[in-house]
C-alpha cells in the first residue's frame, strides 16, 4: 500500500533549531509519522519533546548553539543521537537566523553569523551523518532547510540570500556525491511563513501588504503547512528525489 511508504516507524530524527517554529512543527510531524526524534536547538526544546512523547514516539533534547559548528563538533552531535537513541536515519537541518540591513552598512560580524549557522553547520552535519549512514552501511536522508531566496536576492538581507542560495548549491553538490551511497539529500524552500524571522515583515504594514498581495494562495504560510513535504523527503516515497528544491510558499515563486 502506498500509504505505507510514508511510515517511518524504527526511524529516528534529527530536528535542528527544533524547540520551535518550523522546526518543532517538523519534528512533531516526523513523530507522528511513526520517527523517534532528537531536537536540537540553543535553547531547552522542552515543549517539543513533549509533543513528540504524546504521539507515542521517543523524544531527546540536545541543547547545542551551532554557532561554531566544526566537523568534529557535528561528529559529536551524530555521535550522541546514535549512542542516545540506537540508531540516525534522517537529519534536518533546520536551525537558521537572519540578520538584516543594508548592504553597505552590513556588519562583517552579522554576515559571518549568518554563514556559519546558516550553512555551515549545516555542511558540517549533512557530512558527519553520511560518513554515519556509509559506516553503518545503511542509507540515510538528508533535509535542509532552503528559502524562496534560494532563487531570489531579497532585500535587507544579503547574508541570508547568500546561506540560503548556497543551502540550494550545496543539497545538489551532496545530492550527485551521495545518492549512489543511497543517500538522499534534498531540500524544502519554505515561503514567507509566520514564524520570528518574519515577525518584522508582518509587523510593518505596507511590507505584509506587499507580500501578501504576492502569495496566490492569499496567505501567509504556517509552520504546519511544513508537515507533509518533511514526511515525504525522509519517508521510503521519496527513494527516487535526489538534490530537488521544493517550495513551500503558497505559490510565491509561480508568480
Amino acid at each position: 500500500m502506498i500509504l505505507d511508504a510514508f511510515k517511518l516507524d524504527g526511524k529516528v530524527a534529527l530536528v535542528t533549531g527544533g524547540a520551535q517554529g518550523l522546526g518543532q512543527a517538523m519534528a512533531q510531524a516526523l513523530a507522528e509519522a511513526g520517527a523517534d526524534v532528537v531536537a536540537l536547538d540553543r535553547r531547552d526544546p522542552v515543549e517539543t519533546c513533549a509533543a513528540i512523547t504524546a504521539t507515542g514516539r521517543r523524544a531527546h533534547a540536545l541543547q547545542r548553539d551551532l554557532r561554531g559548528t566544526t566537523a568534529a563538533a557535528a561528529r559529536a552531535i551524530v555521535a550522541e543521537c546514535v549512542a542516545r537513541m540506537g540508531r540516525l536515519d534522517i537529519v534536518v537541518n533546520n536551525a537558521g537566523i537572519i540578520k538584516r540591513a543594508a548592504a553597505l552598512d552590513f556588519a562583517e560580524d552579522d554576515w559571518n553569523a549568518v554563514l556559519d549557522i546558516n550553512l555551515s553547520s549545516a555542511f558540517y552535519l549533512c557530512q558527519a551523518a553520511a560518513r554515519h549512514f556509509v559506516d553503518a552501511g545503511q542509507g540515510g536522508k538528508l533535509i535542509n532547510i532552503a528559502s524562496v531566496l534560494s532563487f531570489q536576492g531579497g532585500v535587507l538581507v544579503p547574508s541570508y540570500a547568500a546561506a540560503k542560495s548556497g543551502i540550494a548549491g550545496l543539497t545538489r553538490a551532496l545530492a550527485n556525491e551521495w545518492a549512489g551511497l543511497g543517500i538522499n539529500v534534498n531540500a524544502i524552500a519554505p515561503g514567507y511563513l509566520e514564524t520570528d524571522v518574519t515577525a518584522g515583515l508582518r509587523a510593518d504594514p505596507a511590507r505584509s501588504a506587499a507580500v501578501l498581495a504576492r502569495i496566490p494562495a492569499g496567505r501567509w504560510g504556517a509552520p504546519a503547512d511544513l508537515k507533509g513535504v518533511v514526511v515525504f523527503l525522509a519517508s521510503d516515497a521519496s527513494a527516487y528525489v535526489h538534490g530537488a528544491i521544493l517550495s513551500v510558499d503558497g505559490g510565491w515563486m509561480a508568480r
